[in-house]
């Protein structure tokens, strides 16, 4: 009778202390799902972000790459005054919630993509005046030049994403892994992300510049009165009257100067996006 009380009592503490298999773990399924979301929420505020802060100097950029006027850093200051003077600050801003509209996707499926490649492959491996608002835009430039318009400079896009995202997304992993092993911290600190998108976007920017002159050009050829029918053509007409570097590099100087500040602040704000998600995900499964 004695031994059977203690047998019992044994057998209670034993179950008691015995840790019991965790049903409120997500599945494997149900993780990467999650894992793909914070990709794309990160991406896409991440790209937001970044366009939006640099908006006034992309703007100007591009007012200077569809013309065939001389570009300089005090011609570009002059252009970005006389807009803030006439027409107020968020002039400086228009056609930002168009570049919303094409960004915050891209930016979205791009990061998400990088990331899964990495996971599989390993580290190494806007006019003024004359659109009201962007549906505006898709109405009038269909009903007057045609559907087909609305992809104009489709190519120049796709083949300059190439050298642009693959340089970027190399150097800024490289960086970080030549960071780690150095310094022997697993994650740099905010500034020094910062300085590592710099760098990224400063070296995948100047690779493919040409090109985003080659597509600025073919896409706006309705309204300059111009006729682009291929991207050799019109490489060769814009060096014909400006000249290979003038006309192929304009405005790469303050792209030097934007495209850093942007891509650094994207790369910034996706990482730091992933960790704060990370870390609520962490939480609400430990409070469970």
């Amino acid at each position: 009778m004695g031994n059977g009380v203690r047998e019992g009592q044994a057998d209670f503490q034993r179950q008691d202390v015995e840790p019991i298999p965790s049903t409120h773990l997500p599945p494997e399924e149900t993780r990467e799902k999650k894992k793909v979301l914070n990709s794309l929420m990160s991406g896409a505020l991440a790209g937001a972000v970044a366009k939006t802060a640099v908006a006034p100097l992309d703007r100007t950029k591009i007012m200077f790459q569809v013309s065939s006027k001389r570009f300089s850093a005090k011609e570009a200051y002059r252009l970005i005054y006389r807009t803030y003077l006439n027409e107020g600050l968020w002039s400086l801003w228009r056609g930002n919630s168009a570049t919303m509209v094409r960004v915050i996707p891209y930016a979205a499926i791009q990061f998400c993509a990088h990331e899964e490649y990495k996971q599989l492959l390993g580290s190494y491996y806007g006019f003024q005046g004359k659109y009201s608002n962007i549906v505006h835009v898709f109405i009038r430039i269909s009903r007057e030049e045609g559907l087909k318009t609305l992809y104009r400079g489709f190519t120049p896009t796709i083949i300059g994403v190439i050298p642009y995202a693959g340089l970027s997304f190399f150097t800024y992993e490289t960086l970080k892994k030549l960071h780690a092993d150095h310094s022997g911290k697993l994650q740099p600190s905010p500034p020094e992300r910062l300085l590592f998108g710099a760098c990224a976007g400063l070296i995948g920017q100047s690779a493919s510049y040409p090109l985003d002159v080659v597509r600025r050009r073919m896409q706006t050829a309705g309204v300059m009165g111009h006729t682009y029918s291929s991207i050799l053509l019109t490489m060769q007409e814009i060096i014909r009257e400006e000249g290979l570097i003038r006309g192929l590099y304009k405005g790469l100087s303050m792209n030097w100067v934007k495209g850093p500040i942007a891509v650094g602040i994207s790369f910034t704000t996706f990482d730091l996006m992933q960790i704060l998600l990370r870390k609520l995900q962490h939480s609400s499964n430990v409070e469970r």
